[in-house]
């Protein structure tokens, strides 16, 4: 077995490990010991739940919930929406995917996102929807009020990758603009009478923005591929003025992604809370740490531990990917979760678009490329400079077609300079 093999092996195994831990008949029992342990270093954040729309801190789901949350420097898929707006300009592949998150009690959201690009432009948007029964009963059991507390963010991103190069993958910058909205339903008084336009009173609608940077590059690379091994993204989420005199959940968050190997992706995302009404309020920072594993070309398989005041989580997840198809599954575990097979559960499914003819038009500028030093080599110069041009009007940015005609201008230069003197000397 090679080393690599062996890596992917142990990956594997430890991930395994964990599902076995968290449905362990024990496994709630251990994991409020460790939850007991790390708030005992760490503490209680007492300035936590200050915020507003707690939907904006609740993953849609995918790749990015199964490694806790440590995907704004990975966003190699839709879910980047939400963790990192700069990642639009550099996905692969155009995205449509539709999530249900199964959270706490009866609460459930429902999401869905896509996500495109042209060249160095890059542009998605999605939904997500959060609902829960309200209902009140007074003092004889009998129901008095009812509907659901409900909410809803819906998000245009657009983003635009600066400065790509042949050797460098550039740096992408990405907005997205956001509308959060909250409805909650008539209550009653002292009396058990309905208030007509109580929930209206307590209903609420606010505008937001994310702003994102993310670069790639390689680092201690150990295998041979044009990808790069290695991420830092740079974001602002849910900057925005308070909703009825409770802030938003503004975060700046740091982050980085490593591929040691071929099939293993390692994301960590260091984060600092914000509040912009009272700074004295802000909640603690927290850190999380995820990976991710590519069993087969087909099954991959992830996991994630969010470290926070109070409210640590783990998650892991799995994905299979059907011909253009991809089905995702993630489980939460923390102080809020039930070790019930539907808690804290979210299904995503995922349909690839395809790349918009981007990496047949990589392979044709390749193809140019060599064609042109073939000729060249022949002694053939005018196919040459017609090869490499005809790549460069496929990929302004190649950079060695741009340089073999550099050389190639140079050297007739040279050349032209070296007839018209041998004609002064005649």
């Amino acid at each position: 077995m090679t080393k690599t093999k062996k890596a992917v092996f142990l990956t594997a195994h430890l991930i395994l490990t964990s599902l076995i831990f968290v449905f362990d008949s024990e496994g709630q029992d251990t994991y409020g010991n460790m939850a007991d342990y790390l708030n005992n270093i760490y503490g209680i954040d007492n300035n936590a739940g200050l915020t507003a729309f707690p939907i904006l801190n609740i993953p849609i789901g995918g790749r990015a919930e199964g490694m806790g949350g440590a995907f704004s420097a990975v966003s190699d898929d839709v879910s980047f929406l939400e963790f990192n707006p700069a990642g639009s300009s550099m996905l692969g592949k155009s995205e449509l995917a539709f999530f249900h998150n199964n959270w706490i009690a009866d609460t459930k959201m429902e999401s869905i996102a896509y996500t495109s690009r042209f060249s160095s432009l890059g542009f998605g948007t999605g939904m997500k929807w959060l609902y829960t029964p309200f209902t009140e009963y007074n003092i004889y059991g009998e129901r008095v009020s009812g509907g659901y507390y409900s909410e809803g963010v819906a998000i245009l991103n657009i983003s635009y990758n600066f400065f790509q190069r042949f050797n460098f993958s550039g740096v992408s910058m990405g907005v997205n603009l956001k509308g959060a909205f909250r409805v909650m339903p008539d209550y009653t008084d002292n009396y058990d009478n309905i208030i007509s336009g109580s929930g209206m009173s307590q209903s609420a609608f606010m505008a937001m923005a994310d702003i994102g940077f993310l670069t790639r590059f390689d680092f201690l690379k150990s295998y041979t591929a044009r990808e790069k091994n290695a991420s830092a993204a740079l974001v602002v989420r849910n900057l925005g003025p308070p909703a009825m005199d409770d802030p938003l959940p503004t975060a700046l968050n740091a982050a980085i992604s490593y591929k040691p190997i071929r099939p293993l992706t390692i994301g960590l995302d260091f984060t600092l809370p914000i509040n912009l009404t009272d700074f004295s309020l802000s909640e603690k920072p927290y850190a999380s740490l995820g990976v991710s594993v590519n069993i087969t070309n087909f099954l991959s398989m992830r996991a994630g531990f969010m470290y926070k005041a109070g409210s640590s989580r783990i998650n892991i997840g799995s994905a299979v990917n059907l011909n253009g198809l991809s089905i995702d599954i993630n489980y939460t575990l923390d102080l809020l979760t039930q070790l019930q097979p539907l808690n804290r559960v979210s299904m995503g499914v995922r349909l690839d678009l395809g790349d918009g003819g981007r990496i047949a038009a990589s392979n044709r500028v390749e193809e140019l490329y060599l064609l042109g030093h073939d000729a060249y080599s022949r002694g053939n110069a005018a196919d040459a400079r017609y090869c490499w041009e005809e790549a460069l009007r496929i990929n302004p940015r190649y950079q060695p077609a741009i340089e073999s005609l550099a050389i190639m201008n140079a050297r007739e230069n040279i050349m032209q300079r070296v007839d018209d003197m041998q004609r002064l000397d005649l």
